[in-house]
């Protein structure tokens, strides 16, 4: 669900920075001995608020004041762990996940990330779509766009952090969007793109666990790549579904020419007049 959303809105850079934010939150928890989860948590969301807070008050752009975190907290992470000399197994837990190692806890904070996402996700649900297409009307008609790109950035960061004992910091931002970009060249809308995103990364994670299974790979990358693996295959299917139609109706005899039907009824909701597809 929130994949859609980062591909939708471009905030690709935004998910990785996220993730790798994460490391010195997770480093410190570990060597204090909290649940890395925790740690996690805190240093994603103060470097959310730092994104936000240089954008506005530091009149930097919203790439560079993402570029300038996303190095600074790899930075810290790796600095913190290097200083560590029994840090290695952990570190490589940080970094990729291990999927294997997840317990019924962990199923728990799944599930009421999901619970929370579907909530956000529902109740601005016209936000996001308006500030997607343009800022100035989605506040013109009262529809909060500053609130909604804080509500939308912070989903993201409940998604890294709740992802982060399955795949890692380094690769959950693939699983964010792999999915997503798979499911867009079949749908025409938001949600039914998030219904078969979901079907996509399920497929993934099954698909990932039998090849690591078998070939005696690392879960969580294996299950990365096959998400990306799916992304492209899907891709490749849908343009090869393009072409064949589009020759097929250059054979098929024309149809005889009717009049141009209204493009909306003078009845039609404000909501209803633009496709979730044109973006």
């Amino acid at each position: 669900m929130v994949g859609t959303w980062v591909v939708t809105r471009g905030m690709a850079f935004l998910g990785e920075a996220i993730g790798h934010g994460m490391l010195p939150g997770v480093a410190i928890a570990t060597l204090a001995g909290w649940p890395a989860i925790l740690g996690g948590a805190v240093s994603a969301a103060f470097m959310s608020a730092t994104i936000g807070f240089l954008q506005r008050r530091g009149r930097l752009s919203y790439d560079t004041s993402i570029g300038l975190l996303f190095v600074g907290m790899l930075s810290l992470g790796v600095i913190i762990v290097s200083h560590s000399r029994s840090f290695a197994t952990d570190a490589t837990v940080m970094l990729f996940g291990d999927i294997l190692a997840v317990r019924a806890g962990d199923l728990l904070l799944l599930a009421g990330a999901l619970v929370a996402t579907v909530v956000v996700a529902m109740a601005f649900h016209r936000s996001f779509v308006a500030a997607a297409f343009d800022e100035r009307i989605a506040l013109t008609i009262g529809l909060r766009p500053r609130l909604a790109h804080i509500m939308l950035t912070a989903l993201v960061t409940l998604a890294v952090v709740a992802s982060y004992q399955a795949v890692g910091s380094l690769l959950v931002v693939g699983m964010l969007l792999a999915p997503a970009v798979a499911a867009g060249r079949w749908t025409r809308s938001i949600v039914s793109t998030m219904m078969l995103a979901t079907v996509f990364g399920a497929v993934a994670v099954v698909i990932g666990l039998l090849v690591s299974w078998y070939g005696a790979t690392a879960a969580g990358p294996t299950i990365a790549g096959t998400a990306i693996v799916l992304a492209g295959v899907s891709a490749a299917v849908s343009s090869g579904v393009r072409h064949v139609r589009m020759r097929l109706g250059s054979h098929a005899p024309h149809a005889p020419s009717r009049s141009a039907a209204p493009a909306f009824s003078a009845a039609s909701a404000p909501g209803d007049l633009v496709t979730e597809r044109d973006q």
